[in-house]
């Protein structure tokens, strides 16, 4: 009896299972090593970037801010509807302005305004207050003899004279203050001759123009109407 023989058929494959799984991770373990390996000077750069534009920024906003610093007094000097600006001292290298709202003089550090209508002491504060101003206050001989050219000026044709009220004005009789609450200084008051009357109902002060010397203040009833003279802070730029 013969002996049964069986046959088989077996099919190699070109590449193991394992080497086809392997050799793609290779392939990515070298794609990820090359794309993670940057140079070490590399954040040291961008940091540095990063600061000279920040520096850069810096110095346009400076330059910018200056520019139009130099460039507002001539702004506002061809605004000639809104604003006065003289030099507050000519030779000075700093070129500090002084500017006024139009229709204001200028004088030291402060602005004036004369006005054109005529009402009672209460009133004439409340309209400088909403100019943003007050009620003159006179602290000097060269600030009354300021207010007396210019009012010599503003009203030659009141050939009567024309008296204007200021921030001078009595609590009680004889207890004189200022509009802003600075203490009445005796040593610089220029009362006419005979004046102030100190009787209750002269209360208030007026600038009187007609007198032919600086002493020209009068005591009156606040509720006589007057023009005023309004004075703010002068804009330094």
């Amino acid at each position: 009896m013969e002996a049964e023989i069986t046959y088989a058929e077996v099919k190699f494959k070109n590449a193991s299972p394992t080497e086809e799984v392997e050799v793609p991770q290779k392939k990515q373990q070298q794609h990820e090593q090359h794309t993670q390996t940057c140079p070490p000077w590399l954040p040291w750069l961008i940091s540095l970037l990063l600061l000279l534009v920040c520096v850069a920024l810096v110095v346009v906003l400076l330059v910018t801010h200056v520019s139009q610093s130099c460039d507002k007094p001539a702004a506002l000097q061809r605004n000639h509807t809104e604003w006065r600006c003289i030099l507050s001292v000519p030779q000075s290298k700093g070129r500090d302005w002084k500017c006024c709202p139009e229709g204001w003089r200028p004088f030291q550090e402060s602005c004036y305004y004369f006005s054109d209508d005529q009402m009672p002491w209460d009133e004439s504060q409340q309209n400088c207050s909403g100019m943003g101003s007050q009620l003159v206050v006179i602290n000097t001989e060269a600030e009354q003899a300021f207010l007396y050219k210019e009012i010599g000026t503003q009203f030659k044709h009141h050939r009567n004279g024309v008296i204007l009220y200021i921030g001078l004005r009595a609590q009680k009789v004889g207890q004189w203050r200022w509009a802003d609450q600075t203490p009445y200084n005796e040593t610089a008051a220029f009362w006419r001759p005979g004046e102030p009357s100190n009787v209750p109902e002269e209360m208030c002060v007026v600038f009187h123009q007609k007198a032919e010397n600086l002493w020209n203040w009068n005591d009156v009833p606040c509720t006589a109407s007057s023009y005023r003279i309004c004075e703010t802070a002068a804009e330094t730029i």
